[in-house]
């Protein structure tokens, strides 16, 4: 028990800590959303937990988002860091604990004696044998934390940690969201691809009313040149779209990390506008704490404020205890009796008299840091903030413009049935039949993609609030 005294007596100590007490700042940011015509009135209720299953509703986008869970390799990266980062916690938390060591040793020894031996001048030779064997095990220059120096850094290493399982998060989040608007995008694609082709349809049947009235005379060679514009636009778009079809392909596969298959894939923007729920908005602007980012940014001013209490332990003595005990005998039956037996016990304690002031140059550098720190998870709160007012500011107003493109389509598809008529009776000119069927055209391709920025957003809105609360990689 003597023994144990001094190291009990030095645990006991080593609970004081120099780092300053952490408390969160607060959030620099106002207390609820912007309101106004481009806001819509938000829901009082407190935002939910939701994961992308809430979202995301489609069967086949959430099969997707599973296998990608499972083998995208952004995510794998994400948690072999993570994965680093805990044990790296487990590296620094054993300096405080003393290092216990045992070594055994054998050393033999042979030597000669030699004696004249009388008249005769003979000089027998006489041989000796001696072994010794040794045992020994103790502590070696465990540091006994009486200001918190190890304590601190153990803490700020365990906030780095949590930091890098936020980013994990975000790598997660990230995810998901990719892989939603890669599925919407290849939804607007094969839309667009399909009125491409509907467009090639009727303009190569117009191609052939200009023609036929061409040779009976009715017609310029203008106007069949005119209609051939419309078709080779109609038939380029439809290459294109065939293209931009197989890189979504290839990027849903890329976002996945496995082959995808076809069946998977939505066939129209119908599909997917029907089945992506709008995420509600609380009326507290302190849901953004929880999304990934935000924490990355507070753990990394937690380890920041750690970090002081290391900077500033650094400027008081260090304090360590060596202990040894051992066995040393000349036989192996005789090694572990009472008088082959020793101990030792020592004490260090170390202080930088002169340093040119680096000591206290470090407590400053770490104070420093951690304002910046601060700083970093101030702007990260105000950041987000504007991106999800941004993205409420859209949500407020794009289902108008869904509906005013909408009757744009209507009244511009009207406008080319009568045009084509009035042409085909020889009332209006082709080049107003002409302009006619590209103001469709033209109208059908917008209409699609407001319909896919309406997507956009309630995916966009689901990033920027922090989608699921999951505190994991895995899903």
């Amino acid at each position: 028990m003597k023994r144990l005294a001094p190291l009990m007596l030095a645990t006991a100590l080593s609970a004081c800590s120099l780092a300053p007490k952490y408390v969160r700042p607060q959030a620099p940011v106002p207390a609820s959303w912007p309101v106004g015509d481009a806001y819509l009135a938000q829901s009082e209720a407190a935002l939910p937990a939701v994961s992308y299953r809430d979202i995301f509703k489609d069967p086949r986008l959430q099969r997707l988002v599973e296998q990608a869970l499972v083998a995208n390799r952004d995510l794998r990266v994400a948690a072999a860091n993570l994965e680093a980062a805990r044990a790296q916690v487990q590296v620094q938390r054993a300096t405080q604990f003393p290092e216990v060591g045992v070594s055994a040793g054998a050393t033999r020894t042979t030597g000669s004696n030699t004696a004249a031996s009388g008249a005769g001048g003979g000089t027998p030779t006489t041989s000796g044998t001696r072994a010794r064997y040794t045992v020994q095990g103790g502590v070696s220059a465990f540091e006994i934390d009486l200001f918190g120096r190890l304590a601190n850094a153990t803490a700020a290493e365990r906030q780095r940690a949590l930091g890098t399982e936020a980013a994990a998060r975000t790598v997660r989040l990230g995810l998901v969201a990719d892989i939603a608007g890669a599925w919407a995008q290849y939804a607007t694609d094969a839309e667009l691809l399909r009125i491409a082709e509907a467009t090639a349809v009727n303009a190569r049947r117009s191609v052939t009313l200009t023609n036929a009235r061409l040779k009976g005379g009715i017609a310029p060679r203008t106007d069949l040149r005119q209609a051939e514009q419309i078709l080779a636009t109609a038939e380029g778009d439809v290459a294109a779209q065939k293209t931009a079809l197989a890189q979504d392909a290839n990027l849903m596969q890329l976002l996945v990390g496995a082959p995808v298959d076809a069946a998977l894939l939505p066939r129209g923007l119908d599909e997917v506008v029907g089945s992506i729920a709008t995420l509600p908005a609380g009326t507290s602007s302190e849901v953004l704490l929880r999304r990934p980012d935000v924490l990355e940014a507070e753990y990394s001013l937690r380890a920041a404020n750690a970090e002081i209490g290391v900077a500033r332990a650094n400027l008081f003595p260090r304090i360590s205890l060596t202990g040894l005990l051992g066995f040393a005998s000349t036989s192996l039956s005789a090694l572990f009796t009472h008088d082959s037996f020793s101990t030792t016990l020592g004490a260090d304690a170390s202080y930088a008299i002169f340093s040119g002031g680096g000591l206290r140059a470090g407590v400053r550098v770490s104070q420093a840091q951690r304002e910046a720190a601060l700083a970093s998870y101030e702007k990260a709160i105000q950041t987000a903030f504007r991106e999800v007012a941004d993205a409420l500011a859209r949500q407020g107003t794009i289902t108008e413009e869904v509906r005013a493109a909408g009757a744009r389509v209507s009244a511009a598809a009207d406008t080319a049935r009568l045009a084509e008529a009035r042409y085909r009776g020889g009332i209006d000119s082709f080049l107003d039949n002409l302009d006619a069927q590209r103001s469709l055209y033209a109208a059908q391709r917008q209409e699609v993609g407001t319909r896919l920025t309406m997507v956009s957003n309630r995916i966009e809105l689901y990033r920027v609030l922090g989608g699921d609360q999951a505190s994991s990689t895995s899903r």
